[in-house]
């Protein structure tokens, strides 16, 4: 199994994926720096500014919103197997076809870290850099910031996996960009819409990823549009094991069906 992550780890920086990931993180965490110089109190509309813990919250939240982003990396790195046929290559050199699956999934969600890991690197001294150049102290101290920008991470190498399966699921690279944006930005928000999807929503992944950021606004903002209920998400340690029974689940799909198809 370490000769099978090891050669999957190869694979994944033989492509330009890293190089493309490190610029998304660079650019995500660039982004909330540029967010926070800007300031919340000048949004449209305005929001508490980042002397205050919900501003602060706020400005951080959004980065969580970006965590679509390494799971539209974790999609195409694997759909672009089946496009180019790379995928044919591994299954004839490895005989245990589930053994490079998982070795696949072990890499990914080690990149995803990673990615988040980075991301919210750079966040973070862009937003204490930008606090600094407003002159204003943060509405949360450092540590509560620090421990946020850890949970975003987590929740970024989940939605990696997530990506995985989707891409492992459908294997047409543009069919399951599409599918995978179309579920986290349209689908989950318009159910929001819905009356009883206040009960439904802190249970599916963005709501979990939600839970897990602290990030509220999105929910807030459509029940404040269409007058229903407002959400109320689970606490941030069970949104945690919601999303991480997600991850597993996709893991599942991920390693098992490409075992019962073919793959050409």
């Amino acid at each position: 199994m370490i000769a099978y992550v090891s050669a999957e780890w190869r694979r994944l920086f033989a492509s330009r994926l890293p190089l493309w990931g490190l610029v998304a993180a660079i650019g995500s965490g660039a982004l909330i720096g540029l967010l926070a110089l800007v300031g919340p109190e000048n949004f449209q509309p305005p929001l508490p500014g980042l002397e205050t813990e919900i501003g602060t919250r706020m400005v951080l939240g959004l980065l969580g919103m970006l965590a679509f982003v390494p799971a539209l990396l974790g999609t195409t790195a694997v759909a672009a197997e089946y496009r180019h046929r790379t995928i044919t290559a591994t299954a004839l050199f490895v005989p245990r076809r589930w053994a490079a699956l998982v070795a696949k999934l072990v890499v990914y969600a080690a990149a995803g870290l990673g990615y988040g890991l980075a991301t919210a690197a750079v966040a973070g001294s862009a937003l204490f850099a930008a606090a600094a150049v407003k002159g204003v102290v943060l509405g949360l101290p450092a540590t509560a910031v620090l421990a946020l920008l850890g949970r975003i991470a987590v929740a970024m190498a989940g939605y990696t996996l997530l990506g995985v399966a989707v891409g492992a699921l459908l294997r047409n690279q543009l069919a399951a960009l599409a599918v995978l944006g179309g579920y986290f930005y349209l689908v989950e928000t318009a159910l929001l819409a819905l009356p009883g999807a206040d009960l439904v929503y802190p249970y599916l992944p963005g709501g979990a990823a939600a839970a897990l950021t602290g990030f509220t606004y999105v929910a807030d903002a459509v029940a404040s549009q269409t007058g229903g209920a407002s959400v109320e998400l689970l606490p941030a340690s069970l949104g945690a094991a919601v999303l991480l029974g997600y991850t597993l689940l996709a893991a599942l799909v991920a390693v098992a069906v490409p075992l019962r198809r073919d793959i050409t």
